[in-house]
Parts: C-alpha cells; structure tokens; sequence
C-alpha cells in the first residue's frame, strides 16, 4: 500500500473533465489517484453523412463532438441532426450523451461492443447504407460484420486518438512495484501504457508489477488486449461503466489488503 495504507491507483482516461470526475471518484473511495491520460482528443471537425438509414455511435466524445458541445471545441460549425435515420449507441453511456443533448436514441445493443451491434443489426440491414461515426481507432470488426450482413457501411472519423507525449509515469510506478491498482477503460489505454513503459525501458517490470496489482478493464475486448500483452485481468465489471470499474477495482485492492 501507499502512504497512510491508502491504495495508489492509476487510471488513465483524457486530460479533460473526464479525468478530473475519475480522480475525485477514487479518492472518495479512500484511494490515491494516480492521474496518467494515456489519450488525448483531437477533433477533425468531420460530421456523419446526412443519407444514412442507420448512423452509429460508439462513445460519448463522438456525440459531444456532432453537438457541437465540446468544451475544447473542434467539432462541427453546426449541430448535426440524425433527420430519419435510425441512431444506434454502443453502451449505455453513449445512449446516455445522445439524450442528454436531445437526441433520440432508437437502439442499443445488449452487448456494449462491436460484435454485439453486428449482432443486432445483422439480420435487418441487408441494402442499408449504415454510418459509422467514431475515433480512428475503431475495431474493424464493426465495419466488416456490418459488410458482410449486406449493408453498405461508411465510416467518418470525428476525432483521433493520440498519446501525450508525457505519459508513463504509473508504467515507472508499476515497475518499480508501487502501484496497488489500475483502471484501463480502452484496448488503446492498454496498448498506450505498454508503449509508455516501451519508451522508459521498463515494460516487462511494469507488466511484472501489474501482476502484483489489481487490474481492471471495461469490457471483453480490453481484457483479452491486457491479456494478448501479458497482463494479467483481475476486474471486468458487467456494466460497461467507469465508476463500476473504479468501485470494483478499489474494493478488490482492499480486500487484498
């Protein structure tokens, strides 16, 4: 444990409110937060086509981006209206940032993945032209299972993803065996901290010293990214939410204690 047994836990989400809420968070949960944003945002100020039967969401930065809410700015000119289409979000909380900026929200998958939308729309999208609107880093998996159920898929980038140039210190924590936890809430998360500790010649100690740690992950497809790199899973919550994820992961490092 840290000082005054209070865990150190690093987390890793965007230098924006973001951050700030998932700091305050764990510290009311009794942990120290280790502030490390392994993603920055930036916006191409692209918008979804407007002829699309289905326009697809997969994050919350996304629809801020299309509202033109964005406190950094970079999105479009003008709000973006959805028109007739049918509106899909991957995972309640893209569901949830559609309405909260008013906009409807007419499906969402009972699997908050990829996979799981093709899995919904497979079976009615056939001759649809479908939008996908989402960060350059997107699974594939989207695109293709949308193809090859016969819709016709297009896919606007609306932001990139990159990694801070000073990122990395809960790589050095963690080899160094000073990290009690760890929240990765992306498959890019994961793969930015490994190149982190890459830089600082210290990646197999800081994936040795998250062995030691509590690890936790939003959904499966992160999992099996830590998992593919040698890091060891410990914490996968049901819902695909980050104050789940944050709570689990602190009461696992607690009953360690």
């Amino acid at each position: 444990m840290s000082a005054a047994d209070r865990p150190r836990v690093a987390v890793f989400r965007p230098p924006d409110e973001r951050l700030d809420a998932a700091v305050e968070l764990l510290e009311s949960l009794g942990a120290d937060a280790v502030a490390d944003p392994m993603l920055t945002v930036d916006p191409t100020g692209a918008v979804p086509r407007s002829d699309a039967d289905y326009v697809v969401f997969t994050s919350k930065t996304g629809v801020e981006l299309v509202a033109g809410e964005r406190a950094d700015g970079g999105g479009p000119d003008e709000r973006w209206e959805p028109g007739d289409a049918t509106v899909c979000a991957i995972g309640e909380s893209t569901a949830d940032a559609l309405r909260a900026h008013d906009y409807r929200v007419d499906r969402v998958p009972a699997e908050f993945s990829s996979s799981g939308l093709v899995d919904e729309l497979g079976d009615e999208v056939a001759g649809a032209r479908v939008e996908v609107a989402r960060s350059d880093h997107g699974s594939a998996v989207l695109l293709t299972g949308l193809e090859a159920a016969g819709a016709y898929v297009h896919e606007t980038v609306l932001y990139r993803l990159e990694r801070p140039a000073d990122a990395g210190d809960s790589a050095k924590l963690a080899a160094e065996g000073r990290l009690d936890g760890a929240v990765f809430t992306s498959s890019l998360t994961v793969r930015h901290f490994l190149a982190a500790a890459d830089e600082r010649g210290v990646r197999e100690a800081a994936v040795a010293g998250l062995s030691d740690a509590v690890v936790g992950v939003i959904g499966e497809p992160t999992a099996e990214t830590a998992a593919d790199a040698g890091v060891a899973v410990d914490v996968v919550p049901e819902v695909a939410d980050f104050d789940a994820l944050a709570e689990a992961v602190v009461a696992a490092v607690d009953d360690r204690a």
